[in-house]
C-alpha cells in the first residue's frame, strides 16, 4: 500500500490500443516476464499473444473503473497500475507491478471493478477477454490452477490489508477515546493547580490578619472548636451542588444574604465556598453568636479560604487518581506484559473495555448484569478485548441519540456466555445472516470496512466459541460462548 497525492478524476485519460501493434515476439518476450506464467512452452505464450489486446497509457491513464462489469484478465508487461478505492475509508490504495497477472480471472467471483485503477507512469497491459477463458483454459490447462494460486494470494493479501486497516482504524478510535478521557481530568488538576498557588498566598495573608486581631487564648480556643465540630458536621450533610446547578445557586443566595446581613465584606467571594459545604446556616449563626465585627468578617474569610484550598487539592487528587485508574484499565485491556494466555475474568475484561468508550455513552443508559460465580476462563486476554471492542462499538453506532446498553455474563453448563444488547433499529432479517461475513457492512461509505465483527468471528472460533446474533427493532443481542475448560478452548 502506498500514499500519494490525489488526483482528480477529470484530470485522467483512457489507456487505449497503441496506434501500433507490437511485434509478436515482444509481446511473448514480456510475457516471459510474467511470475505466475513461468514455465509456459513457447506455444503457450504464444496463444496469450495472439489472443490478448494490448492497452497503453501514460500516468494517470485510466485501466478500468470502480463498479464497473469486470471483463478482462490483466497481464501487466510494464509500469504500475495503482487501484484506488474511494468510499472505502482509510484504505486508499492498492498497487499492481509490472510481471503481475491481475484482474478477473477464471473461478473468479469477481463481477465488478472493486477501485478505480489508473496508472503511475507508462504502462504496458495485455488483457484477456472473459470471453476467451474456456478456449484459454483448453490450450493452456495449467492456467487453472495458476489462476486459483494467484486468487489465493490475492485473497490473503487483501484481507491482510484490511485486517491492518481496521486494526489502525481502531486504534485511531481506542486512542481518540482515551486521549478525550485523560484530557478532562488532566485539565482539571491543570486548572486546580494553577489556582491553588493563587489562594495559598491569600490564604497566608487572611491568616496574618487573623494573627493581628490578638484573640485572647479563650476566644482562640472557642473558635477552633467551632472549626473542629463545624468539620465534623461537613460530612453529615448532602451539598447543594451534588442536587444540581440550581440547588447550588440557590444555596449560595442564602448564604450571601446571610453574609450581607452581618455585614461581611467581599459575600460574592466567601458565599460558594461556604454554600458547597452544604451547611445549615443555624452552624453560621451559632459562630455569629460567639464573635462579631472585624472577627466575625476575618474568620469567615479565613474559613472559606481554607475550604476552596481544600476543594482544589481534593480536585487535584481526584483528577490524577481518575488519570491512574485509565492507564490501569487500558493496560488491563490490552494484557500488558502478560502471557498471551490468561486466567481471564469476563466482567472485568468488559469493564476495562467499557471505560475505552466512556466518551461515546453521552445519551446512553449503561446496565451490567455479571454473574458472580462465573469463573475465569482460560484464553487470550488482549484479543477477547478485541471482541468487546467490535461488539460495544456497533451496539453505540446502532444508538446514535441514545438508548440503553446491556452487558451480561453468565454460565451455561460448561461454557461462559456473554450478551451486548443494545436498544437500537434492529438488523433487519434477510442481512442478520451476513453480518459477519468479511467487507460486509451497513454503515456509511468511509465509516467502516466490515471487519469488525468478522475479527471477532475469528477470535470466538479460535477460542473454539460461538457468536450469534438476534436481531429485532429495538433489541439486538450479539452472544458470545466460550468453553470455561482450557482443553476444550485449545
Amino acid at each position: 500500500m502506498v500514499t500519494e497525492i490525489e488526483t482528480p478524476a477529470a484530470l485522467y485519460t483512457e489507456a487505449f490500443a497503441p496506434a501500433k501493434p507490437t511485434p509478436r515476439c515482444e509481446i511473448i518476450a514480456a510475457l516471459k516476464t510474467i511470475t505466475p506464467l513461468e514455465g509456459l512452452s513457447d506455444e503457450e505464450y504464444a496463444w496469450l499473444a495472439d489472443n490478448g489486446t494490448e492497452r497503453t497509457g501514460e500516468s494517470g491513464a485510466i485501466v478500468f473503473r470502480e463498479g464497473e462489469p469486470a471483463c478482462n484478465m490483466n497481464f501487466i508487461l510494464k509500469g504500475e497500475i495503482h487501484v484506488r478505492r474511494r468510499h472505502s475509508g482509510p484504505m486508499a490504495f492498492f498497487v499492481g507491478r509490472a510481471g503481475a497477472m491481475t484482474g478477473l480471472l477464471p473461478f473468479s467471483r469477481m463481477k465488478t471493478y472493486g477501485g478505480e485503477g489508473y496508472t503511475s507512469g507508462p504502462v504496458w497491459v495485455l488483457d484477456i477477454h472473459s470471453r476467451q477463458f474456456p478456449a484459454m483454459l483448453e490450450a493452456i490447462p495449467s492456467m487453472g490452477q495458476r489462476s486459483v494460486t494467484v486468487l489465493l494470494d490475492r485473497v490473503r493479501e487483501v484481507t491482510r490489508m484490511e485486517q491492518q486497516s481496521e486494526k489502525l482504524a481502531a486504534l485511531g478510535k481506542l486512542a481518540a477515546n482515551l486521549a478525550h478521557e485523560l484530557n478532562n481530568p488532566a485539565s482539571a488538576a491543570q486548572r486546580s493547580a494553577a489556582s491553588l498557588f493563587t489562594e495559598l498566598r491569600e490564604y497566608g495573608d487572611r491568616k496574618y490578619r487573623m494573627g493581628t486581631l490578638c484573640l485572647d487564648r479563650e476566644q482562640s480556643q472557642k473558635m477552633q472548636q467551632w472549626v473542629e465540630r463545624t468539620r465534623a458536621e461537613m460530612s453529615a450533610y448532602r451539598r447543594p451542588s451534588e442536587d444540581g446547578p440550581l440547588a447550588l445557586a440557590d444555596r449560595e443566595a442564602e448564604v450571601t444574604t446571610w453574609l450581607d446581613a452581618h455585614n461581611i465584606p467581599n459575600a460574592w467571594n466567601i458565599a460558594p465556598a461556604l454554600a458547597e459545604t452544604g451547611l445549615p446556616l443555624r452552624v453560621l449563626e451559632e459562630f455569629a453568636e460567639e464573635f462579631d465585627g472585624e472577627i466575625l468578617a476575618a474568620a469567615m474569610d479565613n474559613f472559606a479560604s481554607s475550604l476552596r484550598v481544600e476543594r482544589m487539592a481534593e480536585t487535584i487528587v481526584g483528577s490524577t487518581v481518575r488519570i491512574f485508574d485509565l492507564i490501569s484499565a487500558i493496560k488491563d485491556y490490552s494484557y500488558m506484559d502478560q502471557a498471551p494466555i490468561q486466567e481471564v475474568d469476563l466482567a472485568q475484561s468488559l469493564e476495562n473495555t467499557l471505560s475505552m468508550f466512556r466518551s461515546r455513552l453521552q445519551g446512553i443508559t449503561v446496565l451490567t448484569d455479571f454473574d458472580p460465580a462465573l469463573p475465569p476462563i482460560s484464553a487470550y486476554g488482549s484479543e477477547l478485548s478485541q471482541v468487546w471492542t467490535a461488539l460495544i462499538e456497533n451496539a453505540l453506532d446502532a444508538m446514535p441519540n441514545g438508548g440503553r446498553l446491556n452487558l451480561k455474563t453468565k454460565l451455561a453448563g460448561l461454557m461462559a456466555v456473554v450478551e451486548v444488547w443494545d436498544s437500537g433499529a434492529g438488523i433487519e432479517p434477510d442481512l442478520q445472516t451476513r453480518v459477519f461475513e468479511p467487507f460486509f457492512t451497513t454503515k456509511a461509505p468511509g465509516s467502516g470496512l466490515g471487519l469488525g465483527l468478522d475479527q471477532a468471528q475469528r477470535v470466538v472460533s479460535k477460542h473454539s466459541g460461538f457468536l450469534t446474533v438476534v436481531s429485532k427493532p429495538g433489541e439486538t443481542c450479539f452472544q458470545v460462548r466460550l468453553p470455561l475448560d482450557q482443553a476444550q478452548a485449545y
